[in-house]
């Protein structure tokens, strides 16, 4: 199971680099990241994991940029805020998702804890 996301004032952990790969090897479907080439499978399961996890960090950090974006577009200052219905719809979410989203949003930037 993934482990949460550390809040402003926890140091992060650093996943396993997701590097880029070059444009030849991602046209091929049956190549990943290299794990094809890995014989040894507790090889194999060490380096799957460790991507399992990256990707799981980067797809949580991701959420959280996406949920301050969100806050940021609906705040009432703004003159061209939007509503929550035009944020789930930009985003491909419910409308409800998008109010839940703004107001994580808004916890993360005042430096608030997830509950």
């Amino acid at each position: 199971m993934a482990e949460p996301t550390p809040r402003r004032n926890e140091p992060r952990l650093r996943p396993a680099p997701l590097l880029f790969e070059p444009a030849e090897a991602a046209a091929d479907p049956e190549h990943f990241f290299d794990l094809e080439a890995i014989d040894d499978p507790r090889a194999l399961l060490e380096r799957a994991t460790e991507l399992t996890q990256a990707f799981r960090a980067a797809a949580d950090r991701a959420m959280e940029y996406q949920a301050i974006a969100a806050a940021q577009l609906a705040d009432p200052r703004r003159f061209d805020r939007l509503t929550a219905a035009d944020i789930a719809e930009r985003a491909e979410w419910t409308e409800d998702y998008a109010k839940k989203m703004v107001e994580f949003g808004r916890d993360l930037m005042r430096g608030e804890p997830a509950e």
